[in-house]
């Protein structure tokens, strides 16, 4: 892929979160366009699954199973890793609660995984001299940010809008390095929470009618934006959220 600037070929790339869903996707697409993939993630089953997905024509990948609400887990893995070209922080839950209900250990649990977890890894890395000048760190934010939100979903959309912000000050804490930081924000995506029962086909199948382009969107569609961030093609691009929604926020 010589001269072509979409290309990850000689990139180091950590995806966390990477069991499933757009994490999942942003590893093996990663892989594809030739980068080095680490990959972690809590469930160390599907971890694997995702492991033996990945591409292995331009080389290794690395495996590491780690819980980021745990702060020993986070020193292992950073030790573990070796210079990372890019990161796509993908960890995160998405649990309805309405704020009423909402316990300070609830609030924790989600601050925990969606947005404290992401900050103490990049601060590691940072602190541990693990990111290469002119890398690119990428953040998994959501419509449900700064754009829109929904019923029971004040946390969720706070953790989010949190990681817009986060991403903001550290693209300029960082742009002597050359360190990009950005977001993508995207819409409904077609992940396991669909099977999980939570939501009925029907639901699902009105709710898609709220989408100027008439469908959710697949897992590999963000994973290709997060590709273009992580890529040379994007080296003027930092602080910056980038919506994935199929036209959903026009309305």
């Amino acid at each position: 892929m010589k001269n072509n600037p979409f290309s990850l070929e000689g990139k180091t790339i950590l995806v966390t979160g990477a069991s499933s869903g757009i994490g999942r996707a942003t590893a093996i697409e990663s892989s594809k366009m030739g980068a080095k993939v680490i990959i972690t993630g809590r469930d160390e089953t599907r971890l694997s699954e995702t492991y033996s997905s990945l591409n292995t024509k331009h080389g290794d990948h690395l495996k590491i199973n780690a819980d980021l609400r745990n702060t020993g887990d986070i020193s292992e893995l950073v030790d573990k890793l070796p210079a990372l070209n890019g990161i796509v922080h993908c960890a995160g839950i998405v649990k309805p609660l309405p704020i009423k209900f909402a316990t300070k250990e609830q609030i924790d649990y989600i601050f925990g995984i969606n947005f404290n977890a992401s900050v103490i890894v990049s601060q590691q890395l940072i602190k541990n001299k693990k990111i290469l000048k002119n890398a690119s760190i990428v953040f998994m934010s959501s419509i449900s940010s700064s754009f829109v939100s929904y019923g029971g979903g004040a946390l969720y959309t706070a953790t989010k809008a949190a990681l817009n912000g986060l991403a903001k000050g550290m693209a300029i804490d960082l742009a002597a390095q050359g360190i990009r930081v950005n977001c993508i924000c995207p819409g409904m995506i077609e992940t396991n929470i669909m099977n999980e029962g939570i939501i009925t086909n029907d639901q699902l199948n009105e709710d898609a009618k709220k989408y100027p382009l008439g469908r959710y969107g697949k897992p590999e569609e963000v994973a290709y934006a997060a590709i273009y961030l992580l890529s040379d093609a994007s080296q003027w691009i930092t602080g910056s959220n980038l919506l994935i929604d199929g036209g959903f926020t026009l309305l």
